[in-house]
């Protein structure tokens, strides 16, 4: 008599896990723990608990996130990952990509519409008052990048460290795909000495954005061009550390001779996110650093 309980597919049913509603316990005491944090006064109650119950959300969130993706690789190396389930994972790492990329999309939309209109908006006809529409000549002085204000001095000059980060950036993508090419080839120092720099650089850029935020000649309060600045630049300096650490975990599996050549899609994926990242740095660096250079940008540090 067959066996009604064997497997006769190429999918993966996955066994019961504690783990989504784990995190979305911690992902939601996190969101409310910050939301306190920036939002109440620190003497009320949210205000004092709001830090502590940031930390505990974040400690457990990644918690959850470091045991599921453990979760993950002991289903790998059990033969769960059949070629159908990877063609799959693929796909889920293609889609969420995607949705990062329409994710940036808002903040240069946010930048353009600024840049593009810095005057603000038209009145409707007929009408004097602006209806509660804020105009933006009021702020910008009509032009972009804006006048000089309390908020504003001057732009980064593009050519100075924002330059240095962009060569840094580069030359990391190259150093992932030398990593990708050496474990195609079953060279095995060559991957863990690439996936080294790789890292390496990756926090060196994070290093010297934190450095560049440290001297910007505008702040990020009060004024239209740091609220858009930073954000687009922030987020994706937050993409980058994220990527570090993705890549710093491939780095220890890669140690721990986890990956083969015919087998390394947590490789793969990390290697495709940091070189989304790289693109999207190139474009931040030729439109806010460049295309939106003012005339006293050599004035920045």
């Amino acid at each position: 008599m067959a066996d009604s309980h064997a497997k006769h597919h190429d999918y993966h049913l996955i066994d019961p896990s504690p783990w989504p509603i784990v995190a979305s316990i911690a992902a939601f005491a996190t969101a409310i723990g910050a939301i306190a944090w920036m939002r109440t006064a620190k003497d009320g109650l949210f205000g004092v608990t709001g830090p502590w119950l940031f930390l505990i959300g974040f400690v457990a969130l990644s918690f959850v996130a470091a045991a599921w993706w453990a979760d993950v690789i002991k289903e790998s190396k059990r033969g769960d990952h059949t070629p159908v389930v990877q063609l799959h994972l693929r796909y889920g790492m293609i889609m969420f990509i995607a949705s990062e990329v329409m994710f940036f999309v808002a903040w240069f939309w946010a930048y353009f519409d600024a840049a593009l209109f810095p005057g603000g908006l038209l009145h409707p006809e007929g009408l004097t008052e602006p209806t509660g529409l804020v105009m933006r000549n009021e702020l910008t002085g009509g032009h972009w990048p804006p006048a000089q204000s309390e908020y504003f001095q001057h732009t980064f000059d593009p050519w100075g460290l924002p330059f240095v980060n962009t060569l840094i950036l580069l030359l990391s993508g190259v150093t992932v795909t030398w990593a990708h090419h050496a474990l195609l080839e079953n060279k095995r120092s060559q991957l863990v000495y690439a996936l080294i720099i790789t890292v390496a650089l990756g926090m060196l850029f994070t290093v010297c954005q934190a450095y560049e935020y440290g001297h910007a000649a505008f702040s990020f309060a009060g004024h239209i061009y740091g609220s858009t600045f930073f954000m687009a630049t922030g987020f994706h300096g937050a993409h980058v550390i994220i990527g570090t650490i993705f890549l710093f975990v491939c780095l220890i599996r890669a140690v721990r001779g986890d990956f083969t050549p015919k087998k390394h899609f947590g490789f793969e994926a990390a290697a495709w996110y940091w070189h989304f990242v790289d693109v999207v740095w190139l474009f931040l660096f030729a439109s806010i650093y460049v295309w939106g250079a003012g005339p006293m940008a050599g004035g920045g540090h």
